[in-house]
């Protein structure tokens, strides 16, 4: 429009009009000159109209998709505050509902499980309350807080109230839902309420891609079983990572659940379950499985092997020692290790020539450590072998200081 009105004004200075509005001849005089001046000036603003379309048609392009960019970018910035500022209020105001029901709904359970007389009251007030599925979601929420701290009679009229308020239908309706963080709080308040019927649904997250919802299966199983809290290692093909062998054993110390015989997973062909087992034997003292132990000495697996090894001397199964003797030579530098540490654990004097023999061919200080350890722990035998290696001057060996380290407490 600056343009436009530069060239009007431009055109109009320049006007041959105004030059010669005195010449006008008496043959026009029916035309005035305010007349002719409009009828110049839109002529001459119709002449930069077309120049400035021909400047606009002529610009580089990107200055166009410069001007929609621009546009877009700020009707989205409107569009995007709008929409934060409206999001905010409602968690405010869902804050606030939440923190004032948390607070009646305590009361009013109270008062349902302590005063039985006003039961019936209680549970339409209750009901009353939880009319919507945001209401109804606290609800649940309370219960299984409130479940978690009581036993006996008052945690079964817990579960009494869930089912007459309908919530089991929200729950199940959590666990089949199609997002995985809906499942993962459908498994979690079916299993505080030792409910099963979703069983066939949690069992095929056992091996899903999502840690979390496999981790929630994986804990909804254990609190839903009655003998057998691990049976769901029968079905799992993911690797058991080591946080949720932490929490899963966690679960079982915290609820007092019956401990199985993890033998019974010893021949798993998924390694980490068998690692696990090896580890929960040896927690538990389940000295009865040794037989089981012994053989996965010789799994082809490095990781399962170096498991049983330190299981063998964590239990101080003497009736290992001569499979530990026998895979020795052949073993990794880490088992080797290890060996040696059991051997520690478990002293006998019929090894005492295994012992020397060990310290007298490696030649990695920390195996001759462990072996000058293990001998030493043997007593009287073992001690007097070490004094007279170490005094030895027939051959200087370089273990003869660590003999004397060892003996006189320097190294432990």
């Amino acid at each position: 429009m600056f343009l436009l009105n530069s060239l009007f004004v431009s055109g109009f200075a320049t006007s041959p009009v105004l030059q010669d509005s005195t010449h006008i001849s008496d043959s026009t005089s029916n035309l005035t000159i305010s007349q002719v001046l409009i009828e110049k000036g839109a002529d001459l603003q119709e002449r930069a109209e077309e120049k400035f379309i021909m400047i606009f048609e002529k610009s580089p392009v990107f200055i166009v998709i410069l001007y929609i960019v621009i546009i877009y970018s700020i009707l989205a910035l409107i569009i995007l505050t709008i929409t934060i500022l409206f999001k905010r209020s409602v968690l405010k105001k869902k804050t606030e509902i939440k923190e004032e029901l948390d607070e009646k709904y305590q009361i009013l359970l109270m008062d349902y499980l302590f005063n039985i007389e006003n039961g019936d009251s209680v549970f339409k007030e209750i009901n009353r309350i939880a009319s919507d599925k945001f209401k109804r979601q606290i609800l649940i929420n309370q219960l299984i807080e409130l479940s978690v701290n009581v036993q006996g009679e008052m945690k079964e009229n817990i579960k009494a109230l869930y089912l007459n308020m309908g919530l089991k239908k929200d729950s199940l309706k959590k666990a089949y839902s199609k997002k995985w963080h809906e499942n993962v709080k459908g498994f979690r308040e079916l299993a505080f309420m030792n409910i099963r019927e979703a069983n066939d649904k949690i069992y095929s997250c056992l091996n899903s891609h999502n840690d979390i919802l496999r981790m929630e299966a994986q804990i909804s199983l254990v609190r839903l079983s009655d003998d057998n809290p691990y049976s769901f290692l029968d079905h799992l093909e993911k690797p058991l990572a080591l946080w949720e062998q932490i929490t899963l054993h966690e679960l079982v110390i915290q609820h007092k659940l019956n401990t199985p015989d993890f033998s019974q997973w010893f021949k798993s062909e998924n390694l980490s379950i068998v690692i696990f087992s090896l580890q929960m034997v040896s927690w538990f003292k389940q000295k009865e499985a040794l037989e089981g132990i012994v053989s996965l000495a010789h799994h082809e697996d490095d990781n399962v092997r170096n498991q049983a090894i330190r299981v063998c001397g964590e239990l101080e199964l003497d009736e290992s020692l001569e499979t530990l003797k026998e895979i020795f030579s052949g073993e990794n530098y880490k088992n080797k290790l290890d060996i040696l540490v059991a051997f520690s654990k478990v002293p006998n004097d019929e090894y005492l020539e295994f012992l020397n023999e060990a310290l007298d061919k490696e030649e990695d200080v920390q195996l001759q450590i462990s072996a000058t350890k293990a001998m030493e722990n043997l007593g009287e035998a073992g001690i007097s072998r070490l004094i007279k290696l170490m005094k030895s001057k027939t051959e200087f060996k370089n273990y003869q200081i660590i003999i004397r380290h060892v003996l006189d407490g320097r190294i432990y």
